[in-house]
C-alpha cells in the first residue's frame, strides 16, 4: 500500500464529506457548556510522504469542568476572570513526541541537521472559557532522551511494510535524558464571532508563550474559519502545549462542518530539540529564532463528537535545514 499525497488527500475528505450528508438539525437550543471532554490527536508527516525532522506525536488528553470556582483554592492563586459568562476547567494529558534528521538510514552523526530526539511529557492545565474569550496556563513536565522511548515507537511504527519498511539507524545518537518542566500560557478570542446557526465566519487571533527548559518562547498568530453550523469553541486543538481549543458551549443544530486556515508565527529563545541537552554536551545545531506555521484543513462536528484533518506546513527551524516541513494532523474528541 503506498498511497500517492492526492490520493491520501481523496480518502480523508471523501470520510469527512460522507459524514457531512447527515442531516443537520436546527432544531437544537443553546444550552450550557459541555462539562468535559476527552480527546486523541495524532500528528505524522507519512500523511505528507515524507519521514523527517517533526516526524511524528500522539497526544491524548482529558479535561473536567470546575463546579464551584470559589471553593477552590489552587484557582485563587491563577489570575483568570471569574466574571459572570465564564466557565472554568482543568486538564490532564499525555503525549509523546519523535524528531528525527532527514536521513534516518544513515548511522553516523549528521552534524548538520537536527538531533534524534524523543519526547515523552504530560501536562496540567487550567483554562477560563467565555463565549468570546479564552485563557490557558499549562504546566509540562516531560523526559528528553532514551527512557522517553521515541526510538522503540518509532521503530515499531517502521516494522508496519507498508509505512516504510526499514529501522533508522542514527538513534544513538538521540539527546540524553533529562527530565524538563516548562510553562505555557495562551489567550484567545473572537474579533469576529458567528451566530452558529447556518452558515458562519469567525477570527480567532492569539497570543502565548513558554518559558521552561524544553522551550521558551513567544507566539502570535490567527486563525479564520467558515462553514455550517460553527461550534462555540476556539478551533481545532494543535500537539504543542496550550490545551484543547476544542472545548466550548454547546452549539445550535447536532451537527456541523467548516473549513479552517490560520498561521502561528513564533519567536524562540531556546528549545531543546535543536539546542541539545541543557545540563550535557549533545548534539546540536543552529536554530532560526523566527519561524511560522501555516495550517489548512476541514472539521466535522456531529453532536460531542469532533473530527478534524488538517495538513501543517513549517517554515525551517534551523539554518542548515535544506527544506520546509509538511504534515499532516488528525484529531478526534468527545464533549460530555
Amino acid at each position: 500500500m503506498n498511497l500517492s499525497l492526492n490520493g491520501k488527500l481523496k480518502l480523508v475528505f471523501v470520510f469527512i464529506l460522507i459524514g457531512g450528508l447527515f442531516q443537520f438539525s436546527f432544531s437544537s437550543p443553546v444550552k450550557e457548556s459541555f462539562k468535559g471532554m476527552f480527546s486523541f490527536y495524532m500528528e505524522n508527516d507519512f500523511f505528507a510522504g515524507t519521514d523527517r525532522c517533526f516526524t511524528g506525536a500522539f497526544k491524548t488528553g482529558w479535561m473536567r469542568k470546575i463546579k464551584d470556582i470559589q471553593k477552590s483554592w489552587l484557582w485563587k492563586k491563577i489570575p483568570f476572570k471569574d466574571e459572570p459568562g465564564y466557565q472554568h476547567y482543568f486538564a490532564l494529558s499525555a503525549g509523546i513526541n519523535v524528531y528525527t534528521p532527514g536521513n534516518i538510514r544513515r548511522s553516523d552523526l549528521i552534524e548538520d541537521d537536527r538531533p534524534y530526539a524523543g519526547f515523552l511529557h504530560g501536562g496540567l492545565s487550567f483554562l477560563s472559557i467565555s463565549r468570546t474569550h479564552r485563557e490557558n496556563l499549562e504546566l509540562v513536565v516531560g523526559i528528553v532522551g532514551p527512557h522517553s522511548y521515541a526510538q522503540e515507537l518509532q521503530k515499531f511504527v517502521h516494522s508496519v511494510e507498508f509505512i516504510n519498511g526499514f529501522h533508522p539507524k542514527g538513534w544513538n545518537h538521540q539527546l540524553k535524558d533529562e527530565i524538563t518542566v516548562s510553562l505555557v500560557y495562551e489567550n484567545q478570542w473572537k474579533l469576529r464571532k458567528s451566530s452558529g446557526r447556518g452558515f458562519g465566519f469567525e477570527v480567532i487571533p492569539h497570543l502565548g508563550g513558554g518559558l521552561g527548559t524544553a522551550y521558551t518562547y513567544l507566539s502570535s498568530g490567527l486563525q479564520v474559519r467558515g462553514g455550517w453550523n460553527l461550534p462555540d469553541d476556539f478551533g481545532v486543538p494543535l500537539l504543542r502545549p496550550g490545551g484543547d481549543r476544542s472545548l466550548g458551549f454547546r452549539c445550535p443544530g447536532n451537527a456541523g462542518i467548516h473549513l479552517f486556515a490560520a498561521v502561528d508565527g513564533k519567536a524562540v529563545l531556546r528549545t531543546i530539540f535543536l539546542d541539545g541537552n541543557t545540563f550535557q554536551e549533545s548534539h546540536r545545531v543552529d536554530k532560526n529564532i523566527f519561524t511560522a506555521d501555516f495550517h489548512l484543513g476541514t472539521r466535522l462536528r456531529m453532536g460531542g463528537f469532533n473530527f478534524s484533518y488538517e495538513y501543517i506546513l513549517w517554515t525551517k527551524r534551523f539554518k542548515t535545514e535544506d527544506r520546509k516541513h509538511l504534515f499532516g494532523v488528525l484529531s478526534l474528541s468527545y464533549s460530555f
